[in-house]
């Protein structure tokens, strides 16, 4: 089904809750930065893909960090649309680890995380977080006190079908730690093992108030 507006899309997203959306960034009405950030809302699990003709590095880290999944940029070929959207719906529809289709809650430290509520609680601050961030903190808490290499954290949190950056790991961990260590600067719940990849060490937060 396609749709010529920004707020059409939000409406026909309501009616027949497609099971992947493709937006382009430059629409009527609601832009579709605004459209992904609704829409990340009201489903979090949507795959949602960007074609666009925009081309600026901006755009497309801006469209990834709104939570797409991908961003395809014009002039493209079917074929191409078509192996993205097999590849995104793979990652993002694949069934959820056991680990963590089993688990009510698991501690970090001083966070409690509920993975199917998708959030985590401080005493009684509460915390959101992204299913990747729910994936990552449960594999370092399966994990606790050994090194998980950077590339278990794409194969096991991003999937098999994703071709990392570099820094793609780096840059998602700076952002979680900014919402969930007490310190960003001095994390206690992932530490970096340079060189190798990321470590919670349950010793090391035996220790906080």
């Amino acid at each position: 089904m396609g749709v010529s507006d920004g707020q059409a899309a939000l409406v026909a997203f309501d009616a027949i809750a497609p099971d992947i959306v493709l937006l382009d960034v430059m629409m009527p009405k609601i832009n579709g930065y605004d459209v992904c950030r609704l829409l990340r809302q009201r489903a979090p699990h949507l795959p949602i893909i960007f074609i666009s003709a925009k081309s600026e590095e901006i755009d497309r880290v801006l469209g990834l960090e709104l939570g797409a999944d991908d961003f395809i940029q014009k002039p493209f070929g079917v074929k191409e649309v078509i192996a993205r959207i097999r590849a995104v719906t793979r990652r993002c529809l694949r069934p959820v680890p056991p680990a963590e289709e089993t688990a009510t809650t698991f501690v970090l430290g001083d966070l409690e995380i509920f993975p199917r509520e998708l959030r985590a609680r401080r005493g009684g601050d509460v915390l959101d977080l992204s299913l990747r961030d729910v994936r990552i903190l449960a594999l370092l808490h399966r994990r606790a006190g050994q090194v998980v290499d950077r590339d278990t954290f794409f194969r096991e949190c991003w999937g098999y079908d994703h071709i990392p950056n570099s820094r793609t790991l780096d840059q998602h961990i700076s952002k979680l730690r900014r919402r969930i260590e007490r310190d960003p600067k001095s994390p206690t719940l992932i530490n970096t093992v340079h060189g190798v990849g990321y470590r919670y060490d349950p010793v090391a937060t035996e220790s906080l108030p």
